[in-house]
């Protein structure tokens, strides 16, 4: 009877809410919008041609990849993570309106297709114009609209306004990315371009042959030099389209001395043959192939591409979130912002067990660190956390002494 009465006082629904309301309280919530205004927007050529859907698989390649704000050793290698606000920007929510996946593939957008990307500290625990020891509680990516000497302008979104700004920013708590790929994919003649300039020509002839002209010329039997034969032949063409036009299923008659072209015929270019050698091209100077858009690549060829195209972008995005966000103390306290990738993500099921069996028997791994890198939660064994063969006997620990077997001392 407690648990009801209890759940009776402190029950709640969405609907009855009446505080939360947008109905009644829609003047407190600010104007609204019927798309989601601080998602980033494609340019409109971007949009209309094959180039989208390659710029879609990088983007999710490099979201999937984990950054994290860690501590490092000498070699630079993961030693722990780090407990800030930027940790919780990398890994759960970047602001009220991205999550981390969500946060790293705005990056991405933003950086193919404006070539830089900056990334922007908006809520901080102190101000960045005094101090240096400040911790970022959210994050956003903009794009940079002016460069000056020591600011940019930056096109960024702000949350309490539900709209975009430019506002003007030092450089020094600004992490600026560059695009590695930026004269494959941003310049003006890059290949990029290129490929979409045929295509927009192509997109442009596909749509004049699929127009509802006829694109014919009608031969007069008379020679049209003057004024009059001028209005005639203009009166016959004006007949021959009413004819077609309130024709039930658009036939005219025309007379027998008259001959009629047709236009309306395919023309024949080598378009489609520049724009398979350009997106050809595209693919080898962006490490990408066939097999990776449609994913039957192999093992070796998703290991080139990582290490060919998302480990640059990766690396870009760290070092400039580690040079802006990290001060010179935290950097030789060996802090830094890391990437990584999952070493077990592209083995096959049959080779994880011959690849667990080789690292726990050389003592590499232990087996929980196996557990978690294949998705298994960790053993509760005490075994499972020690760097041990399981397959060779272990050295017995000599049993603690006892009362009974130490020497009573000498008188």
């Amino acid at each position: 009877m407690g648990k009801i009465q209890n759940y009776i006082q402190h029950a709640w629904n969405a609907f009855q809410d009446k505080n939360n309301n947008p109905l009644e309280t829609s003047y407190e919530l600010g104007q609204y919008q019927a798309i989601r205004p601080d998602r980033p927007r494609l340019r409109i050529s971007n949009e209309r041609t094959i180039v989208t859907p390659i710029l879609t698989r990088l983007a999710i390649d490099v979201a999937a990849v984990d950054l994290r704000h860690a501590r490092v050793d000498e070699n630079e290698n993961f030693v722990e993570e780090v407990d800030s606000g930027l940790t919780n920007c990398l890994r759960f929510e970047a602001n009220i309106d991205q999550a981390t996946t969500a946060f790293k593939q705005d990056i991405a957008w933003t950086l193919f297709d404006h070539g830089v990307a900056a990334i922007v500290p908006v809520d901080t625990t102190l101000n960045p114009d005094k101090t240096g020891g400040y911790d970022i509680k959210t994050l956003r990516v903009g794009e940079i609209t002016a460069w000056y000497p020591k600011h940019v302008k930056v096109n960024l979104y702000n949350e309490n306004r539900g709209m975009r700004e430019e506002i003007v920013l030092p450089k020094s708590y600004v992490a600026i990315v560059e695009n590695p790929l930026y004269s494959v994919m941003n310049e003006p003649n890059s290949t990029l371009k290129r490929l979409m300039h045929k295509l927009t020509l192509l997109d442009t002839i596909d749509e004049q042959q699929g127009s509802d002209k006829l694109n014919m010329i009608i031969q007069l039997p008379y020679v049209i030099k003057s004024e009059a034969r001028r209005k005639q032949a203009e009166q016959r063409r004006d007949d021959i389209e009413m004819q077609l036009r309130e024709s039930k299923y658009g036939i005219a008659y025309t007379d027998g001395s008259e001959k009629i072209t047709q236009l309306n015929r395919s023309i024949e270019n080598d378009l489609p043959q520049q724009v398979e050698y350009l997106t050809n091209l595209l693919y080898s100077q962006l490490g990408l192939t066939k097999e990776v858009i449609d994913g039957t690549a192999s093992e070796q060829t998703m290991l080139n591409y990582q290490a060919r195209t998302i480990k640059p972008i990766m690396k870009a995005i760290s070092e400039a979130m580690t040079r802006t966000f990290l001060t010179k103390t935290a950097r030789s306290q060996s802090q830094m912002i890391v990437f990584g990738f999952n070493p077990f993500e592209l083995v096959p099921v049959n080779n994880i067990a011959e690849i667990a069996d080789k690292f726990t028997r050389n003592e590499v791994l232990t087996a929980n660190e196996i557990r978690s890198a294949i998705g298994f939660r960790p053993s509760g064994d005490p075994k499972a956390d020690k760097l041990q063969n399981s397959n060779m006997p272990q050295p017995q620990e000599p049993p603690p002494p006892s009362d009974e077997n130490i020497d009573s001392p000498m008188p």
